[in-house]
């Protein structure tokens, strides 16, 4: 292995020794003291009861760890938006588990725990697997009320979410083990089934205090809308737990009985690891995003048998299509490729950027997809479309909206990995968020923008000193640098696969080497739900 071999080895570890570093703080929740709290008082943190409730709590996929992440400093913050999101087998069957998490303001509502709670629901919807609701939730965070109640995408449109998933026919399961109020006390008489913990658990409109403020009656909580109440007097649970783990263990057998399910029908052999060392992609991927590599190797190292059937592959070279297999599955793959290459006419073209028949290869291949029913994996390392007059007179707008319009017509379920460079409508054209993939997650090298940053940085500088100028004051060469970096280390933030986390434009920040277990996991979800539309590309300008 060469120098460069060497030192984006050392610089990839290092990116994910601190994802490791960031993720054992997210796990911690409201901290040591309030996970001591909350087993004084009986009671498991969320974390525990999702471990206790999954097969191989080790082989599940956590959606969202980082949501909220640096989003609420003046609020105290809300490590992964006060609930916990994981899929993983129960009983051998894959279901979406959350779990409000009390350490965290009590459970409290952020504007960004109702986003993550309807993306948990999107997946259970567009999957057709299983939910499971762990309550343990003071409701709404009143201080951002107005953020989080009346909108489309808030917090009701989890309990809309409920009634159409339960048409659809999708099991829904809710434990109250600790606090369901106001609005959330819909949410277990919406489920399925409810089971409810004695004496920690309660369900209420409106708790005692609100009571007596509200028409004088006097009571006590757990008279008002304990286990007791709501399993004997009222019914409105099912099932009376004597602690969280009987809870968990009533989910567990009701879960045990569930029916067997119609499959998608994707296509799967026994699985094979890949030939080339998976763990030499730390020392490919280049230090610096801008630096050239050959995304084959990637390719190589995540595919079974490091094997691929190539599609045009003297033709559109900007982008690989491909077909392999990853953990046994038929996966169509389409990737940027990072290094210059030359295209027919002996003309160079740069690494990361599409062109315009790049763009109508893989236009071509998402259809071959759709008609043989395989699933699509996008690996982004992308900076664009090309621009200039050759390519604007050459219909890169044209063609570009083709690849787009393949996209988001697209029947088969689709799955995006961000790699490196996640830039501007390249985002869009490989199935970034906007674009429904099943799952999307970023290594820890991912950048998101909707340019790169030097780009940027010198755009945004323009725009700064001539604002500063028309107010009449001079910039002199040592202003206009300060300013520069200054636009430079805001947008630098900006563009971070954490910051990105924080707002749920990706589902995670993954180690490279999970790769293949998020994908394989992410297709076995996908085959619950049978492709019910055909694929079609409407209206095109050819």
């Amino acid at each position: 292995m060469d120098i460069n071999f060497n030192i984006n080895e050392d610089h990839n570890k290092l990116l994910l020794s601190q994802l490791r570093k960031n993720m054992s703080r997210i796990r911690l929740g409201g901290g040591k003291e309030r996970i001591a709290k909350l087993h004084g008082d009986g009671k498991m943190t969320a974390r525990e009861r999702i471990d206790f409730l999954l097969d191989k709590p080790g082989d599940a996929l956590e959606i969202g760890a980082f949501a909220g992440d640096g989003m609420y400093e003046e609020e105290g913050g809300c490590p992964a938006g006060g609930v916990v999101v994981k899929i993983g087998k129960v009983k051998e069957k894959l279901c979406v588990v959350v779990a409000n998490d009390a350490t965290v303001k009590a459970g409290a509502w952020f504007p960004i725990t109702a986003k993550k709670n309807l993306r948990a629901q999107e997946i259970a919807i567009e999957n057709r697997i299983p939910i499971i609701y762990l309550v343990d939730s003071a409701g709404v965070f009143l201080p951002m009320q107005d953020e989080i109640f009346p909108d489309k995408e808030h917090f009701g449109r989890i309990f809309r979410n409920n009634a159409v998933m339960s048409s659809m026919g999708i099991t829904q399961i809710a434990a109250v083990m600790g606090s369901c109020v106001a609005g959330g006390a819909y949410l277990p008489i919406m489920s399925d089934e409810s089971i409810i913990v004695d004496k920690t658990g309660s369900i209420f409109l409106a708790g005692s205090y609100l009571v007596k403020a509200a028409i004088g009656e006097i009571i006590q909580n757990e008279e008002l809308g304990g286990a007791t109440t709501h399993t004997e007097i009222s019914g409105v649970c099912d099932y009376k737990a004597k602690d969280d783990q009987d809870a968990l263990d009533t989910i567990k057998q009701i879960v045990d009985k569930i029916g067997s399910f119609d499959t998608a029908g994707f296509n799967r052999i026994e699985a094979s690891k890949p030939k080339e060392k998976p763990e030499e992609v730390f020392g490919i991927l280049p230090k610096s995003r801008s630096d050239q590599y050959d995304f084959h190797k990637i390719i190589d190292r995540l595919v079974d048998d490091s094997e691929y059937k190539e599609y045009k592959a003297n033709y559109g070279k900007s982008i690989i299509c491909a077909y392999a297999r990853i953990d046994g599955w038929a996966v169509g793959i389409v990737a940027n490729q990072r290094k210059v290459i030359k295209n027919a006419k002996g003309e160079l073209q740069f690494g990361g950027v599409i062109y315009s028949e790049s763009a109508d290869k893989a236009t071509r291949f998402i259809a071959n997809c759709n008609q043989k029913k395989i699933p699509l994996v996008f690996l982004q390392d992308v900076t664009g479309f090309m621009v200039g007059s050759k390519s604007e007179h050459g219909g890169i707008i044209k063609d570009g909206a083709k690849m787009v319009n393949a996209v988001s017509n697209s029947v088969v379920p689709k799955f995006t990995v961000i790699v490196g460079n996640s830039y501007g409508a390249g985002n869009y054209a490989m199935c970034g968020k906007a674009y429904d993939p099943r799952l999307i997650v970023a290594w820890p090298s991912a950048e998101l923008a909707v340019m790169g940053g030097d780009q940027a940085a010198k755009v945004l500088l323009q725009i700064e000193t001539s604002k500063l100028k028309k107010q009449g004051e001079e910039i002199s060469k040592q202003k206009e640098k300060e300013i520069l970096e200054s636009i430079r280390k805001r947008y630098k933030e900006q563009t971070s696969p954490y910051y990105a986390a924080a707002r749920l434009w990706t589902d995670a920040i993954i180690n490279p080497l999970h790769t293949r277990h998020w994908i394989s996991t992410g297709i076995e979800m996908a085959n619950h739900a049978p492709i019910e539309k055909k694929f079609n590309l409407g209206v095109l300008q050819v």
